[in-house]
């Protein structure tokens, strides 16, 4: 008997017995009185003394019928509200009430056993929650879900999974297979290979509906394994991507049609330049040959009036020329590939002074440069790029005062690879800020056409030769107080051409 004893009062299991229709407290572990949380004097005392909290539930009666009948009472996750040290909580049991008999068979006590499953109740009820607040998300958001018995091949399906696949009963894995466009078995056993290593499932493929229309889907999935490694479930969710396919295979055909238009037109364009080149150059020439003729003429006296006329055709014939020399540039920079070769921009600079020396030595100009470094790029381009530049310095001065131009350079960097910074600076008519970024436009004039030659690509020209060297010009300035152009260049170029 004292093994018995120790045994009870040791067993984390709560245990009572009640004898009498009053269910006198026989006994109770030290887990049933913990339960209770009522003391540990309670053996001898009434039941319902005890805990009185509980007269309202139906616990005394259940004791009672099975003392009276001798049938044991069984109850699952019930929920018992008792008042531990003062304050009322709520518990959930699962418990019993047991007759128990003497030797001659008669019923001398109920034995209560109960166990404590309130924070499996409680986290159930997460886990409930959590399901339902998934459902409703993959059900809000349009999506299905589904799972695979790998054994059964049974699917379980919930959300919009029947609607996408248009099902409208029970579905095995091998007739969901069926229900995919047979171009895309491939792409589905892929995907499922790859998720034996990844354990994950991921792949977009096509639904043939029933009246041989087709949906695009997006199949996201988990592979889950026993403890022993091996595949017992696949559970995911299928998404309707058919309208954002669609928009995409729309959406490329536009950008296929665009592209060929930009071909076509910079085919255009390069025909114009071609025909302007060809076509134009010569009249001009001409214009400028016998308006030269006529104004040489001896046996012609011109009047003041007619001498301008003839200079401004003159004007007017450089001007074209320009024109015509700077949309050939502009129009053509792109089609060609050019040879990526070592720069040295000393030289560069020192040529373009050689080249401008008439009208340096005219304006009196003055130019301060640094020691420029060397850098990878298309020599014909880059020299372009500096002559305009160098050239708008002196074409924007002030008519009272000798141009000066400052070159100054400084190292930089440009997507992490090594660059250099040129600054040229000049004290001429300046530009306003506001129009810093316009000056760059093709075509775009800030000043008088009669007071500044010019073709307006110039600045548009030189933009386009840094970007194809993967660098950046940028301009500031101040009216009426010179203008200051920014040149990021890197040291060196991607590839051997560009």
């Amino acid at each position: 008997m004292r093994l018995l004893k120790d045994i009870v009062d040791n067993t984390p299991l709560p245990i009572a017995v009640y004898s009498g229709e009053t269910l006198k407290i026989e006994l109770a572990n030290t887990a049933m009185i913990k339960t209770w949380g009522k003391g540990d004097d309670v053996l001898g005392k009434n039941y319902l003394d005890v805990l009185p909290e509980i007269r309202k539930d139906v616990f005394f009666d259940q004791a009672i019928h099975a003392l009276k009948t001798g049938i044991p009472f069984h109850a699952k996750d019930k929920k018992v509200d008792l008042i531990i040290d003062g304050v009322l909580k709520t518990h959930y049991f699962n418990y019993s009430f047991i007759p128990l008999t003497d030797e001659g068979g008669h019923i001398y006590g109920v034995m209560n056993t109960g166990a404590d499953i309130t924070d499996l109740h409680l986290a159930r009820l997460q886990v409930q929650s959590a399901e339902e607040r998934l459902r409703i998300a993959i059900e809000s958001s349009g999506m299905g879900a589904y799972e695979i018995d790998l054994e059964t091949k049974k699917v379980k399906t919930s959300g919009n999974f029947n609607a996408i696949l248009s099902i409208d009963s029970d579905i095995d894995s091998e007739e969901l297979i069926a229900k995919l466009h047979p171009e895309d078995f491939t792409v589905r056993e892929k995907a499922h290979l790859e998720a034996e290593n990844t354990g994950q499932i991921s792949y977009e493929a096509r639904v043939v509906n029933e009246d041989k229309s087709i949906r695009w889907t997006k199949i996201n999935g988990r592979v889950i394994k026993d403890e022993n490694g091996t595949p017992i479930t696949i559970i995911g969710i299928i998404q309707d991507i058919n309208e954002q396919r669609q928009f995409e295979e729309e959406l490329k055909k536009q950008v296929t049609q665009s592209t060929d238009e930009l071909k076509r037109s910079n085919d255009d364009l390069l025909h114009f330049a071609n025909v302007v080149s060809h076509d134009l150059r010569e009249p001009v020439r001409k214009i400028k040959i016998f308006n030269t003729l006529l104004r040489n003429e001896k046996e012609t006296n011109f009047n003041e009036n007619s001498k301008k006329y003839l200079n401004k055709i003159d004007q007017s014939t450089i001007r074209m020329n320009n024109i015509i020399e700077g949309i050939l540039s502009y129009s053509t920079i792109d089609k060609t590939k050019q040879s990526i070769e070592i720069i040295h921009l000393n030289e560069v600079i020192d040529g373009i002074k050689t080249d401008l020396e008439l009208i340096i030595k005219e304006k009196g100009a003055i130019f301060n440069s640094c020691d420029l470094p060397d850098i990878e790029g298309a020599p014909i381009l880059i020299t372009q790029l500096f002559y305009n530049l160098l050239q708008n310095a002196l074409k924007f001065s002030k008519a009272d005062e000798p141009p000066r131009v400052i070159i100054t350079c400084e190292k930089s960097t440009l997507d992490g690879e090594e660059a250099v910074k040129i600054i040229i600076k000049d004290n001429g008519i300046g530009i306003d800020a506001a129009f810093a970024e316009r000056i760059f436009t093709a075509f775009e004039r800030l000043n008088s056409k009669d007071e500044y030659e010019g073709n307006g690509l110039g600045l548009s020209l030189c933009r386009k030769i840094a970007k194809r060297h993967h660098g950046t010009i940028t301009a500031m300035g101040e009216k009426d107080n010179g203008a200051e152009f920014t040149v990021t260049l890197p040291l060196k170029q991607r590839g051997d051409s560009i």
